[in-house]
């Protein structure tokens, strides 16, 4: 059985000693039917390639093609900024005090790059700690995925991270750029490579320098964002022990007028041609604006979407909400997170947050939540986790998965 994308499916999950039956739900991440149970190896992976001869059909071709495998989390790694900005500090720059940010947002501290900081070079401490806590030699990733909306290069700043972490092999990197659903998308991404592209360890990062596009004057923005980077260590594993159970991804772009840093161009002085017309040539030097946000429009949407979202990722994976372990959400407002666990009935003691002392880290929060989590002995081996991201785009998803 394939999907509408194409892709040969997966057995059936188990999750807690019981097997699940789901079927496909359109845009959604799905398991499938017991009815498979060979493996579909790569043509180019030594089992099964001597099987591909001249005589066999283009179609029956790309279906040898495809890896049916599952994928789970082995390795978490986190990297902060040393400059912590408190409330406090805020309050010397606009006109606010620490009661007014923690009631409305949660928020007490961020950490901001500072001086010669880099955020590729945060992303890269993340990637090197998942490593170690997973036991992989830097040479043995096969696929590095960094999600960020604020690469430090125009053309991406993914490729560094395996030269930072001294890999030899030139493996592919590339960056996603989705804003705080950024690692929810790289999650399926890097999923989709491992089962049909036969790789064996995938590195998703989520970093974020939103403070360079922050107006510092504005009280209503710049008390809300931090810097961060996280990362997860995906790898490949036998279809009975999957680890990502099911998801749901989605956009809008017709949200984007509630949050935005779109590029904003002086006025150009044109250069009049011979025939009296302006071809304003050469174009002057473009930049971002600072970060533009309708809070509460946004907040109308996270608690609308993400729940629903959610709700679709766990009915593809054949679970209740009573089933999760953990609720990890895009650490955005402390209200927002109380809503979707009140909608899904998740008890708050059950709902993984360091909001408080990060803020809103974008594409960093849920792996840097998570890796906090799983550090300090919360989260252990076996617990199921139902995340979600949401933010500019507008773009949201959920991702239901098992931790080790």
């Amino acid at each position: 059985m394939a999907n509408a994308y194409g892709l040969v499916a997966s057995p059936v999950h188990t999750v807690r000693g019981r097997n699940h039956a789901c079927s496909s739900i359109y845009r959604s991440g799905v398991c499938f039917s017991e009815v498979i149970s060979s493996r579909v190896h790569c043509s180019t992976n030594i089992e099964g390639a001597e099987k591909v001869g001249a005589g066999v059909a283009s179609s029956e071709s790309r279906v040898l093609r495809l890896v049916s495998k599952g994928c789970k989390l082995v390795g978490c790694g986190s990297a902060v900024p040393a400059l912590q900005v408190s409330n406090d500090d805020l309050a010397k720059l606009v006109d606010t005090n620490d009661e007014w940010i923690s009631v409305r947002t949660g928020i007490r501290n961020r950490r901001v790059l500072s001086g010669n900081d880099s955020l590729t070079a945060l992303a890269a401490q993340a990637a090197k700690k998942a490593l170690e806590m997973a036991k992989v030699d830097p040479d043995d990733v096969d696929l590095v995925l960094l999600c960020t909306s604020t690469p430090e290069d125009l053309f991406g700043s993914a490729p560094q991270i395996p030269r930072a972490l001294g890999c030899t092999k030139n493996p592919l990197a590339f960056d996603i750029t989705a804003a705080c659903s950024g690692f929810i998308l790289g999650l399926v991404t890097g999923s989709s490579y491992i089962r049909a592209s036969g790789f064996k360890n995938v590195l998703v990062i989520g970093a974020d320098s939103l403070s360079r596009y922050v107006d510092w004057t504005d009280r209503g923005t710049c008390i809300l964002f931090g810097d961060a980077a996280g990362a997860v260590l995906l790898q490949a594993c036998d279809s009975d022990d999957d680890g990502l159970f099911g998801f749901d991804v989605h956009s809008d772009g017709g949200g984007q007028r509630h949050l935005n840093a779109t590029i904003k161009q002086k006025d150009t002085e044109h250069v009049v041609g011979s025939n009296g017309s302006a071809l304003g040539f050469p174009p002057n030097r473009s930049a971002y604006s600072c970060i533009q946000m309708s809070g509460n429009e946004v907040f109308r949407f996270a608690v609308r979407a993400v729940p629903q979202s959610i709700e679709y990722a766990l009915q593809n994976a054949g679970l209740s909400a009573s089933s999760i372990d953990w609720l990890l959400l895009h650490q955005a407002n402390k209200r927002i997170l109380d809503a979707v666990a009140t909608r899904l009935e998740v008890p708050l003691e059950r709902v993984i947050s360091n909001l408080g002392n990060y803020g809103n880290t974008s594409a960093a929060s849920i792996p840097l939540a998570l890796d906090e989590a799983v550090r300090s002995g919360k989260v252990q081996p076996g617990h199921t986790i139902a995340t979600a991201g949401f933010g500019a785009g507008l773009t949201w998803g959920s991702a239901i998965v098992r931790w080790g």
